[in-house]
């Protein structure tokens, strides 16, 4: 009997697990049927579990031209692992290339396909992209009515870009035959005459050939009619096939480091139609779901705050009902501590969003949150987890991109003295780069290319270039007057000494360093008023071989003056025949004019008793700009103007008033105050929150109604997003943005706590620690338990960081998907340092730290 029992058991467990055998198999086919067919999708983009191609939803920028965000775009398993895709003039173009014109995009759901024309005006030539989705993958073509231009025969192609990041040290076979992605670049190269290149962005060159007059370009490290990226890695596997002309791969660091892999096809001469067309199949993983993201403060979190972890899921994914948090003993184990449910907030973009409130630990320690099977990095839970957050962007940060100096920490020598031959006046009727141009006149007493002495002082490093840009040092030193005033930051350890131009970190010297920070942006913003009377746009290199200039700062220039009467290269004393001195941009600007007097006129209090000298030039060059500007007559272009800018003009007031306390500058604030603060509330109230200690009751009363009025626009943006904050769209991300709105709910909070909510202060600092999209990455490099160690700083070719260097964070391009990239550091968008970002994150650290300090007492 019992081995009956055991015969029907045993067919009953075969036929079960053929049962289930089969179902998997039927569901397998169901989903693959689902998984694996390309298709438009209702905003236009090409999409399938584990892969979208964008088609021109995101367009080439005219100012900057190639950021590396446009043409058709490839995002693989959630990764953007191709750009570029589009017709381009060189085998690797770099970012100052031509671009095309986009026309249109035609989406034909009826034909499958979504079309894109392109245009390059200078040639007379229009060419036709054409995207089909085909099975697992999509057709690329190019279609032409007329044939290529004789003078763009051999240069005109196809070209699709992938990240070199991704790929380094992962193979690749081209028509058979094997090959690895290098780590460094390492290719051939071709030199031809510099008559036969295309020209770049208004005639500029990139390329310092030392007058030889010569261009250099790649030549292909591989060729074929097929070509498989990565068939060692899943993840990232692409295959390109083409259908006539062979294809070509590339590596585009070879002129640039900025450069990708380049996959190019040549369009040939002579024909119409349809010229070129490649398929492309980016491998997607079976049943692919992103992974989720527990996103929360790297850096911790105060007994007392709200804490909140946002999860990040697939739009695919089921959620989890709850999540909980452990804490880590001293011998190393895991304790549970809370175990509590996970709310589902919704969609935002193309992600969904789960919230976990886990507000009642309060015990200080080390702690863990896990969601599913995934565990996030510790984070520690501590009366004083803020306390330290901005010392390295003071300590380490703003010293590393001081201009004019010597900058030694320990052992390493970040550069040597810059720009000591500054500056020249830049010439007319010029176009720039980096947004910068001359006009008809300098409005300067100095002819183009003369020498304007006294303005090789002071002055930091705007972000990852080394130009000296007016509008950011305003707000630079701004801010940090700013948190001189309202925290007191007494923190000395940096030697900073003007006099020998020499700067030491970790290295106190008996003053404090936000002081001495604000005196060295205020020597280079008084220098402009002693040369000019007034703010100027800038100073910055005149060629764009020493803009992109990666390494010391102090060879970006000869550091010596120009004379044209020597031969290039020669030197003769403090002279050289080599014309790279900066160039003085000097166009006429109240808005930068306004912005610098505010500036000057707020470093003119903060230095007192520290550099008096400097204090009686601030506070004279201040009043004197304000009075020149307002003996101008306000009529025409010149008094609507002053309209549009009104509050950066009341700003500048207000700061004034403060300064000498003279009634016609609080007379002035309050005028133009609360003209421009209706209609413009969230946008001015940082400025009119700043009176209220100089102000009276009445004042106070009169602006609650745009306080609670702003209160209703922090409640909208808790609906419009998971984080709570402000998001920007386009070829910036909004790290300033969020920093600057956190600084005025501080402020807010502080003179109307009943109306305004700390916890909108700390929903901004949480966002720069990891509480935001993509990533839980700390947006600081060095803050965090795991921060930004990639970033588009001056050292970016080595793939490292500046401790304390701010990025400006997840880009959302358009339509749908956030990024970061956190190992590629040359999108400037999302990971470029810049200073009056780094700046306000001083102010917000010690906002925050000031709020829960007040929880200990």
């Amino acid at each position: 009997m019992k081995r009956v029992i055991f015969s029907q058991q045993k067919f009953i467990n075969s036929l079960s697990k053929y049962f289930t055998v089969a179902i998997l198999l039927f569901s397998f086919v169901m989903a693959s049927g689902q998984d694996n067919t390309l298709a438009i999708n209702n905003q236009e983009y090409l999409e399938k579990t584990g892969l979208n191609v964008l088609v021109f939803h995101n367009q080439y920028n005219g100012m900057f031209f190639d950021e590396k965000t446009a043409g058709i775009e490839i995002i693989q398993h959630e990764k953007r692992i191709a750009t570029g895709g589009a017709v381009r003039l060189q085998n690797t173009p770099e970012q100052w290339d031509q671009i095309p014109d986009f026309v249109e995009r035609i989406v034909d759901k009826g034909n499958n396909t979504v079309s894109v024309i392109l245009r390059y005006p200078d040639f007379d030539f229009e060419v036709k992209l054409v995207v089909t989705p085909r099975g697992e993958g999509f057709l690329f073509g190019v279609e032409l009515e007329e044939p290529l231009p004789e003078l763009l025969e051999g240069k005109a192609g196809l070209n699709l870009e992938f990240e070199p990041a991704t790929y380094f040290e992962k193979t690749y076979l081209m028509g058979g035959k094997p090959g690895i992605f290098p780590l460094h670049p390492s290719g051939p190269m071709n030199v031809t005459p510099r008559e036969k290149q295309i020209p770049q962005f208004a005639n500029h060159i990139t390329f310092d050939d030392h007058g030889r007059e010569e261009y250099l370009e790649p030549l292909p490290i591989a060729q074929g009619n097929k070509l498989t990226l990565a068939p060692d890695a899943p993840e990232c596997l692409v295959t390109i096939q083409t259908r006539n002309e062979p294809l070509m791969l590339f590596d585009g660091r070879n002129v640039a480091q900025n450069g990708w892999f380049v996959v190019r096809s040549l369009i040939p001469a002579n024909k119409t139609g349809k010229v070129v067309e490649w398929y492309i199949q980016p491998h997607t993983i079976p049943h692919w779901i992103k992974t989720p993201v527990i996103l929360y403060s790297q850096a911790g979190y105060h007994p007392g705050q709200e804490k909140v972890a946002i999860i990040e899921l697939d739009k695919n994914d089921t959620p989890l009902k709850t999540a909980s948090i452990y804490r880590i003993e001293a011998n190393g184990l895991l304790y549970k501590k809370l175990s509590g449910v996970v709310v589902e907030w919704g969609n935002f973009l193309r992600y969904k969003y789960l919230k976990f409130d886990f507000s009642n630990i309060k015990e200080p320690g080390l702690y863990i949150i896990e969601y599913g099977s995934r565990k996030a990095k510790p984070f520690p839970v501590s009366n004083d987890v803020y306390k330290e957050v901005w010392h390295q962007t003071l300590d380490v940060w703003f010293p590393v991109q001081m201009d004019h100096m010597f900058v030694n920490e320990a052992y390493r020598v970040w550069h040597g003295v810059a720009h000591m031959d500054d500056a020249v006046q830049a010439p007319l009727n010029h176009q720039h780069f980096d947004g910068y141009r001359m006009g008809e006149s300098t409005g300067t007493k100095y002819k183009p290319g003369e020498r304007i002495p006294g303005l090789n002082v002071g002055g930091w490093f705007d972000a990852g270039d080394y130009d000296i840009r007016t509008g950011s040092h305003c707000q630079t030193v701004l801010s940090m007057v700013e948190s001189w005033e309202e925290f007191g930051l007494k923190r000395d350890e940096t030697l900073i000494d003007q006099g020998t131009r020499f700067v030491d970190i970790h290295h106190p010297d008996g003053n404090p360093d936000i002081l001495q920070q604000i005196e060295h942006g205020a020597l280079a913003l008084v220098a402009q008023h002693k040369a000019f009377g007034r703010a100027i746009a800038g100073i910055i290199v005149p060629n764009l071989h020493q803009y992109h200039h990666l390494g010391d700062g102090a060879t970006q220039t000869d550091n010596l003056h120009y004379n044209p009467d020597l031969k290039l290269f020669e030197q003769k004393g403090n002279e050289s025949g080599t014309p790279d001195d900066r160039w003085a941009f000097t166009n006429k600007s109240p808005m930068s004019n306004y912005q610098s007097i505010g500036a000057i006129a707020a470093a003119g209090r903060a230095l007192k008793g520290y550099n008096d000298t400097l204090v009686e030039e601030c506070l004279f060059y201040a009043q004197k700009a304000w009075e020149d500007e307002h003996s101008q007559e306000e009529t025409g272009e010149n008094s609507r103007m002053r309209r549009f800018m009104g509050s950066i003009e009341a700003g500048t007031a207000l700061q004034l008033y403060i300064s000498t306390k003279d009634e016609k500058y609080k007379a002035a604030f309050e005028a133009l105050i609360w003209e421009n603060l209706e209609g413009f509330g969230g946008m001015n109230l940082s400025t009119v929150v700043k009176a209220l200690p100089y102000m009276d009751e009445e004042f106070r009363n009169k602006l609650i109604p745009y306080v609670e009025r702003y209160k209703g626009q922090l409640e909208e943006l808790r609906k419009e997003n998971p984080f709570g904050v402000p998001f920007r769209r386009g070829g910036w991300a909004g790290n300033g943005q969020i920093i600057a709105w956190a600084s005025t709910n501080y402020l807010l909070n502080k003179y109307f706590p009943d109306i305004i909510d700390r916890e909108y202060t700390f929903k901004g600092l949480n966002y720069i620690f990891g509480c935001h999209p993509t990533s839980n990455i700390s947006f600081v490099s060095g803050v965090g338990t795991w921060s930004k160690r990639l970033a588009y700083g001056n050292n970016r070719a080595d793939f490292s960081f500046i401790a304390g260097g701010v990025v400006p964070g997840v880009m959302i391009l358009k339509p749908d998907y956030p990024e970061n990239k956190i190992n590629w550091p040359f999108l400037w968008g999302e990971n470029e340092y810049v200073i009056d970002i780094c700046a306000e994150y001083i102010f917000l650290a010690n906002a925050v730290n000031e709020l829960v300090t007040g929880d200990d007492n």
